[in-house]
């Protein structure tokens, strides 16, 4: 039996030692075709028949950057290979979208970048973007994304080359090709945030066309892209109004609609970018006014307020409704959002765990009650927005920035003698007396005024 062990051990011995061999020579072969291609790529591309040997060159450097993209992108830089790629992408088709494939996956490490801007490839590749080949396109644009990505001052000189009016060419001649266009998309994110992008975007039809992308998008890192850019646009006052003339409002919302019984996790960063998108562009009245009106969206947003599973879901649905109260400070859309049921969850949200959320929500409803405090005096009563808001205030955790937006709402409270009882009632002056008496100088202010409208309005019903 020992033997019969001994045996086995000793064939097992073998067949791992066999494999380290086997694993040694194919990483020899390996390095030795690497070295051989790269050594070629330096050297030759003289002439066209050389054309295959060079395209059996950028493939092997392909594959070797697949097998181990680290070591191979360090041979790259070692062997001074890549100004000689500025042959190649000017040379017969074929190698040229070739190289173009292999400079966008060796852009793909992040230490490759100044080696390819030190070789000079980007003013190369830069004219190949008017190229008619959607192949070419596709890989030029991912290398000049990757390569140029966080780099301001090279994606300023991208801009003056006019890059921009080439990325939005490209959309506009191939928008069916959805890789290519998605390329372009990251592209325009990247450049998006300077100010000279968007001054060359508001010269093309680049609001226009994506509108027209949202409403048709059906993958949630596609939408998620545009919203990205859209939102980044709407903060240029001229791409704005263009959006708005392209009919964003009504893509976004007819986006908010196709997510509604979507319960997958993407689909809900979908929502997250979209509403930002909202708030960017409910910058304008107009905007909101129109978003604040329709009763499908408030519909749709009052349910999601309601989602019990998606506490982000539940979050963002809320602040969109407490943009539309902030931003169109409109009586016809505060009787909107009452008619909707979504008042009480406004009034959930004052007493949210989050700071900014809670800051939100008391700010709308302080505008909605200067508005028409009539309209939802009713459901104030039904959510005791009143006592929720006394909590705030005695509670010592509760910041001085929420106890400040507190205390302005209640302002506006007073207003109405129910409420005002209400106050009364829950000893809500006795709160106030304490809060003048606040380390936070604005904080005391705003609990002395609020002190002054109690007394005042409690003096007029006396009489």
């Amino acid at each position: 039996m020992s033997g019969c062990s001994g045996g086995t051990s000793l064939l097992a011995v073998k067949e791992r030692a066999s494999q380290t061999l086997c694993s040694v020579w194919k990483a020899a072969a390996s390095m030795e075709s690497l070295n051989r291609n790269l050594e070629h790529l330096r050297f030759g591309g003289g002439d066209i028949e050389d054309e295959d040997q060079l395209l059996e060159s950028l493939n092997g450097i392909l594959q070797a950057l697949a097998e181990d993209k680290h070591r191979t992108s360090s041979l790259l830089s070692e062997s001074e290979v890549l100004p000689a790629f500025a042959r190649y992408l000017q040379s017969s088709p074929h190698c040229g979208v070739k190289a173009a494939q292999v400079l966008a996956e060796i852009a793909k490490n992040e230490e490759m970048k100044t080696p390819c801007i030190d070789a000079g490839l980007v003013p190369i590749l830069i004219p190949l973007l008017d190229s008619t080949d959607q192949e070419m396109l596709l890989h030029v644009g991912r290398a000049i994304g990757r390569i140029c990505y966080d780099n301001n001052e090279l994606q300023e000189q991208l801009v003056a080359a006019e890059v921009i009016r080439s990325l939005v060419r490209i959309m506009l001649d191939y928008p069916d090709n959805e890789p290519l266009v998605r390329v372009n998309l990251l592209a325009l994110s990247n450049l998006a945030d300077l100010d000279t992008a968007k001054d060359a975007l508001s010269k093309t039809r680049i609001a226009e066309h994506l509108v027209h992308q949202l409403r048709k998008a059906n993958h949630h890192e596609k939408v998620e892209i545009i919203l990205e850019v859209l939102q980044t646009l709407a903060e240029n006052d001229v791409l704005k109004l263009q959006l708005a003339e392209a009919g964003i409002q009504d893509a976004v919302a007819e986006l908010l609609l196709r997510l509604q019984d979507s319960s997958q996790p993407e689909d809900m960063c979908s929502l997250k970018a979209a509403s930002d998108l909202i708030v960017s562009l409910l910058l304008g009245a107009d905007a909101a006014q129109e978003l604040g009106q329709d009763p499908m969206l408030l519909s749709r947003l009052v349910q999601w307020c309601d989602s019990k599973d998606h506490a982000g879901v539940c979050g963002e649905a809320n602040r969109l409704l407490a943009s539309l109260l902030r931003h169109s400070q409109s009586q016809e859309v505060v009787k909107a959002i009452q008619d909707a049921q979504g008042v009480k969850h406004l009034v959930s949200m004052a007493t949210s765990e989050h700071v900014i959320m809670q800051n939100e929500a008391l700010i709308a409803l302080a505008i909605a009650s200067a508005i028409n405090l009539e309209i939802i005096k009713a459901a104030f009563k039904e959510a005791k927005l009143v006592q929720n808001i006394h909590k705030l205030l005695q509670d010592e955790s509760t910041g001085p920035e929420v106890k400040y937006n507190s205390i302005g709402l209640l302002c506006s409270l007073f207003n109405s003698g129910d409420l005002r009882q209400e106050a009364e009632e829950d000893k809500v002056k006795e709160t106030l007396e304490k809060l003048c008496g606040h380390i936070n100088g604005n904080v005391a202010k705003q609990a002395l005024m609020a002190l002054q409208i109690l007394n005042e309005e409690h003096s007029i019903f006396e009489q």
